[in-house]
C-alpha cells in the first residue's frame, strides 16, 4: 500500500506536462497549501492552435510559446523543472526523472498530451512534416519557403511542379487551417517576388479519408469550410486514403482506384495518439488503454485504484455527455485540470466527484478572415466566426496584454499577405531526413534529394 501522507508535513503535488491541462492545474493551485512541482521536457507552454501560423510565417516562435516560468511567476509555491519523466512508482508515490532524481508526491496529475500517429506507418515520419511541436512548425516553415526557392532553381517543368505541389493529409481542423494558409501564401504574398516562377501556379491538395472535412462540425459548416478552401484554390479530395508516401510523392486510394501525386512536400495532419508516458502510467498502475494508447480513467479523472493519481487531457479516454468520448480540445484539458486542482486545494489527494464537461463548442479558421464555429447549437461562419475564433484564442493565449497585442498585430498583418517570419534557417531544407535511429528501425533513405 502507498505510504500515508505525514500530517505534520506540507502536502506535495507533482504535475507532469506544461500544456493546457498541466499549466491550468498549476495556476489553479497558486496560493494553495501545497508545494507544487511542474515537470516538462521543454521550458515553454506551447499554444498549439497557432502552430500553423508559425509554419506559414505569420507568427514568430514567441507568438506560439510562452516560458512556463513566466506563466507561473506569481505562483510562489510552484517549482518548475525542465526534465523528462522516465518512470512512476505508485507504491512509494514517486516520479523518476531522466537524471535519476525522484520526486515524492501526495497528489500526482499527469497531463502529458498526445503525439502524431501514423496509423502503423511510422516510416512516414521521415518523409512527411507534422505539426505538434515548436520545432515541427519551424521545420515546416523552412520547408514551405525552401520549396519556392527550389522551384526557382529547377531546370525542368516536372521538377518545378513537384516543388510547387503541397499535399496535406488529414481534413480535421489542423489540416484545413494549414491548407488554407498555403492557399493564401501561394495566391497572394509570393506572386511578385520571384523571376522564374509564378507561385500562383502552386497546387495545394488536401486529402481526407472521410466523406467531409472538419467532421466535428455539422454538415452545413463542413460544406462551408470546403467552399472557403475552394475559394483559396485548394483542391479537396474527400474519400482519399494515403497508402504510400515517399520523398517524391503520395499514392492515394480513392473510389476503388489508385493514383499517384508527385510532390516534394507532404504535411501529415491525420491523427494523434497518447504520448508514451500514458503507457508508462498504465503499466505502473495496471490501468488499461484504448487503441490510441489513451489511458482509461474513472469519471472523477483518477486512475483506477489510485485516488492520488489523476490523468487529464489528450492522453486519457473518458466519455462525456451523450456517452460520446470527450474531444481532444484545450477546453477539455483546462476544465479537467481545474476539477482536480479544486479537490487538491480542499485537502483531498484528487477529485472524488464525477467530472462534468461544459461543451464550449468548436472553432476552425479557413483562410483570410473566414472561419466556422459551432457553440451549443449555434452555428457561425465567415467573418462572425472568424472574430469569435480570434477572441477565443487571444483570451486563452496568456502572457499579458502586451503579448496578446503583439500576436494580434502580427496575425492581422499576416492576414493581408505579409508574413512576419518567412525566414529559412540554415540554408535550403533539401537534405535527407534520416532519423538518428534509422539503423535500429531498419529504415533506409533513398539516394534522391528532397
Amino acid at each position: 500500500m502507498p505510504p500515508e501522507p505525514d500530517p505534520n508535513r506540507r502536502r506535495r503535488a507533482v504535475i507532469v506536462g506544461g500544456g493546457f491541462g498541466g499549466l491550468a492545474a498549476a495556476q489553479r493551485l497558486r496560493d494553495a497549501d501545497v508545494d507544487v512541482t511542474l515537470v516538462d521536457r521543454t521550458n515553454h507552454h506551447l499554444f498549439q492552435p497557432l502552430l500553423y501560423q508559425l509554419a506559414a510565417g505569420g507568427l514568430s516562435q514567441g507568438g506560439c510559446a510562452l516560458p512556463i516560468r513566466m506563466a507561473l511567476k506569481r505562483s510562489r509555491n510552484t517549482r518548475v523543472l525542465m526534465a523528462e519523466v522516465t518512470g512512476l512508482d505508485p507504491e512509494r508515490r514517486q516520479v523518476a526523472l531522466d537524471r535519476g532524481e525522484r520526486l515524492d508526491y501526495d497528489s500526482l496529475i499527469v497531463a502529458s498530451g498526445a503525439e502524431t500517429s501514423y496509423f502503423g506507418h511510422d516510416e512516414w515520419r521521415y518523409v512527411t512534416y507534422g505539426l505538434k511541436s515548436l520545432s515541427d512548425a519551424v521545420g515546416l516553415r523552412n520547408r514551405i519557403y525552401s520549396a519556392f526557392e527550389e522551384a526557382e532553381r529547377a531546370k525542368d517543368d516536372a521538377t518545378r511542379d513537384e516543388w510547387l505541389t503541397f499535399v496535406v493529409v488529414g481534413g480535421g481542423a489542423t489540416g484545413v487551417e494549414l491548407a488554407g494558409m498555403l492557399g493564401i501564401l501561394a495566391g497572394h504574398r509570393e506572386q511578385h517576388t520571384f523571376a522564374g516562377i509564378d507561385p500562383r501556379k502552386t497546387r495545394v491538395i488536401l486529402l481526407d479519408a472521410g466523406d467531409r472535412v472538419v467532421p466535428a462540425f455539422s454538415e452545413k459548416l463542413s460544406a462551408k469550410a470546403a467552399r472557403y478552401l475552394a475559394e483559396l484554390g485548394v483542391t479537396l479530395r474527400e474519400g482519399a486514403r494515403a497508402t504510400a508516401i515517399d520523398e517524391r510523392g503520395v499514392t492515394v486510394e480513392v473510389g476503388g482506384s489508385t493514383e499517384r501525386i508527385s510532390t516534394r512536400t507532404v504535411i501529415w495532419a491525420a491523427g494523434v495518439r497518447a504520448a508514451p508516458l500514458s503507457e508508462t502510467l498504465a503499466q505502473a498502475t495496471g490501468a488499461t488503454t484504448d487503441r490510441a494508447g489513451r489511458i482509461e480513467i474513472n469519471p472523477d479523472l483518477t486512475v483506477p485504484g489510485h485516488p492520488e493519481i489523476s490523468a487529464i487531457g489528450d492522453m486519457t479516454s473518458l466519455r462525456g455527455p451523450g456517452d460520446k468520448p470527450l474531444p481532444g480540445l484545450a477546453t477539455v484539458a483546462i476544465q479537467q485540470a481545474r476539477h482536480v486542482a479544486n479537490a487538491i486545494r480542499e485537502g483531498r489527494p484528487g477529485a472524488s466527484t464525477p467530472f462534468r464537461y461544459f461543451d464550449k463548442g468548436a472553432l476552425a479558421v479557413v483562410g483570410r478572415g473566414k472561419a466556422v464555429c459551432e457553440v451549443r447549437g449555434l452555428e457561425l461562419s465567415g467573418r462572425p466566426a472568424f472574430f469569435t475564433y480570434l477572441g477565443v484564442h487571444l483570451y486563452y493565449l496568456g502572457g499579458g496584454v502586451g503579448r496578446r497585442l503583439n500576436v494580434l498585430t502580427d496575425w492581422t498583418t499576416a492576414r493581408i499577405g505579409r508574413p512576419q517570419s518567412p525566414v529559412i534557417e540554415a540554408g535550403l531544407d533539401n537534405a535527407e531526413r534520416v532519423p538518428a535511429s534509422a539503423e535500429a528501425t531498419g529504415w533506409e533513405p533513398s539516394t534522391s534529394s528532397r
